[in-house]
């Protein structure tokens, strides 16, 4: 559903999103378990699935969960020892895209669609929700304020969320490894993200997507979903 939203966003803002079959895991899980080697493999695969895509001129990589981002920019340091594969890691990982950056950098067109609404069109906007940073986007890609400002760019109300800089206890495999403290950051997260009685909850990673929503009655969602709705209502 967040890659089909994904791809439906893009293709209103004039960018066409492939999908390749080839490849898999970004390896960020093998190698949260110390298994170096496994995680350089799915980097290796993914390479290799990707580059031929790259050389008949695909613009970037571009990722929805911003865990497997935040891995893919370390590929280059991965794989920086291996002769066969460190200048084409590089490359990747330099053309590693988080769709928020993909998006923003569309930003006039998106105003453009939004601002295209046609006669007798009941606008709705003013929805509260809530946005949960992934320590992956703000920490990790160092990506912060871009999905708010599109989300408030498109009418929708944040509530604050305090201590927003902290995580949700998903982390990876922490929630598997680390049960009884995973769950305590995500009592406490969830405290946070509900204080603003928002109407829905909005993510960027499918692992904190998933953690969020096993513990409220709050939809859940990946923010270009959103996105996505609002632009169809626009349609």
């Amino acid at each position: 559903n967040i890659d089909a939203a994904a791809a439906r966003v893009l293709d209103k803002l004039g960018i066409t999103l492939l999908r390749v079959p080839q490849a898999r895991c970004c390896g960020a899980i093998p190698h949260h378990l110390d298994d170096a080697p496994g995680g350089r493999d799915f980097a290796r695969r993914n390479i290799d699935a990707w580059l031929p895509y790259i050389e008949r001129g695909a613009e970037a990589v571009v990722i929805t969960a911003s865990g497997c981002g935040a891995h893919l920019r370390e590929y280059g340091h991965l794989l920086a020892d291996d002769d066969a594969y460190a200048e084409s890691a590089r490359r990747i990982a330099a053309l590693s895209r988080d769709v928020s950056e993909v998006v923003l950098a569309e930003r006039d067109n998106l105003s453009e669609l939004l601002d295209a609404a046609p006669p007798g069109h009941q606008e709705t906007t003013g929805e509260t929700i809530a946005f949960h940073s992934p320590c992956t986007l703000q920490h990790g890609l160092q990506i912060r304020g871009a999905v708010e400002s599109l989300l408030i760019g498109c009418g929708f109300r944040l509530s604050h969320v305090s201590d927003g800089h902290l995580c949700c206890g998903s982390a990876g495999t922490y929630s598997l490894l680390q049960p009884e403290l995973s769950k305590r950051l995500l009592a406490n997260k969830i405290a946070a993200l509900e204080a603003g009685q928002p109407r829905q909850i909005v993510t960027a990673n499918i692992g904190c997507l998933l953690q969020l929503q096993s513990a409220t009655s709050r939809p859940v969602k990946h923010w270009i979903e959103l996105l996505d709705e609002r632009i169809n209502e626009r349609a």
